[in-house]
């Protein structure tokens, strides 16, 4: 049985440019001279992991957690207004999977709540299985964690199951866990060292679920 775990925000939600414009806002008005290309490390990482880079940035303990508090503030009203953005091909690739017998789920830095909110209002929530949060593990990405639990969730090995996702974070995260790694870029290309541990790199949904259905 085919097994696909998906990050969200930049993967499945085309969220993550509205994530960075008001984190860069957030920052500015808060005081914090961060620039857009240093707030794109903070995609997907885990709480612990971004309280201690902020810190070193900034010299504050407590900046990471004031600059997402107000980020929250600025955007999560937006976010109730707008219609919740889907990456090109999300649908027709999740209901493809689907068709072929394949179980789903989502691994996200996001809280489950929020995620069944997101998902239910972009029409998705009823492709997964599993909908799985790195506020439920020790550590978020790029710790293998999430990762780890979705496969024992699944019942699946996660030599045997496919990890999609956008950012450097969240695939340094599915390859410590083992799992075969697609990598569909979002706001930033693979590096060379990203290059060199993904499976496949593929330009949208439909890409990564067509090379995912050839494996079988």
């Amino acid at each position: 049985m085919i097994t696909v775990v998906f990050d969200m925000d930049g993967t499945l939600l085309d969220t993550e440019k509205i994530y960075q414009k008001y984190w860069y806002l957030s920052a500015r008005e808060l005081g914090y001279d961060l620039t857009r290309e240093e707030l794109l490390d903070y995609r997907s990482l885990g709480h612990s992991f971004a309280v201690k880079k902020m810190q070193e940035r900034t010299g504050s303990a407590s900046a990471y957690v004031a600059i997402r508090d107000h980020r929250k503030e600025l955007m999560d009203p937006l976010m109730e207004e707008m219609d919740i953005p889907v990456k090109k091909g999300v649908h027709e690739a999740l209901a493809k999977l689907k068709e072929n017998g394949a179980r789903l789920a989502v691994a996200t830095a996001t809280n489950i709540p929020k995620t069944e909110h997101y998902l239910g209002r972009a029409g998705l929530i009823n492709y997964f299985d599993k909908l799985i949060s790195a506020k439920d593990v020790k550590e978020g990405k790029p710790s293998p964690y999430v990762y780890l639990y979705a496969c024992q969730e699944l019942g699946a090995d996660p030599k045997e199951t496919f990890a999609v996702e956008d950012a450097p974070n969240g695939v340094k995260a599915a390859v410590s866990a083992g799992l075969r790694t697609i990598m569909i870029p979002d706001l930033t290309e693979p590096d060379e060292e990203l290059k060199k541990i993904i499976e496949y790199r593929a330009d949208d949904m439909i890409e990564a679920a067509e090379y995912i259905l050839k494996q079988k």
